[in-house]
């Protein structure tokens, strides 16, 4: 697999390098990820701008379909950086390895919203009518729908650029898992 190096802030343009500061500010560093996006003059701050949007999807709602996604990707980078998102947002160690695995025992919405997730990118955007009405069924609304729909877009996005160019991971890696459920 092809490596970049992790772009420094004197390497990138000068839009990047005060998107850089911004991240700085906001996170206290900036992640290989959003460097990485900054070999392009647009792609970092278009990629903030749509992961940022609004959406009716809450952030530990949010964090569901990013770890379903990203497992499904096999994103390592994205694993890592949403476990320590979802344990900000008060997912336990074990809630987050359902999550991954497209499943939410503790949470029948949420295993709604994880299945459905899971299913999308399984199946490439094609949903199975059976988890759309279970979505459905569990109090989702259309309005989720078209927003989850999105979002495994989004996450989509960064896992294609992290699995192509060998993003180094700057968050506490996890394990595989098919290690963790054996």
């Amino acid at each position: 697999m092809s490596t970049f190096n992790v772009p420094k802030r004197e390497e990138v343009s000068a839009a990047n390098q005060a998107i850089f500061d911004n991240l700085e500010k906001a996170l206290g560093f900036v992640p290989n990820l959003y460097a990485t996006f900054a070999y392009s003059e647009n792609a970092l701050g278009n990629y903030l701008t749509f992961a940022n949007a609004k959406t009716s999807l809450k952030a530990k709602e949010k964090e569901v379909v990013n770890l379903a996604v990203s497992q499904v990707n096999n994103c390592d980078y994205c694993l890592a950086a949403h476990t320590a998102i979802g344990k900000m947002n008060g997912y336990t160690d074990s809630q987050i390895l359902e999550l991954r695995a497209g499943k939410a025992s503790f949470d029948t919405k949420l295993d709604a919203l994880a299945k459905l997730a899971k299913n999308i990118t399984e199946n490439q955007g094609k949903a199975d009518a059976s988890v759309l009405e279970n979505f459905f069924n569990a109090g989702w609304t259309k309005e989720n729908l078209i927003d989850t729909i999105v979002l495994v877009g989004d996450k989509t996005i960064s896992n294609y650029i992290n699995n192509t160019v060998g993003t180094p991971i700057d968050f506490p890696e996890v394990q595989p898992l098919e290690a963790v459920e054996a």
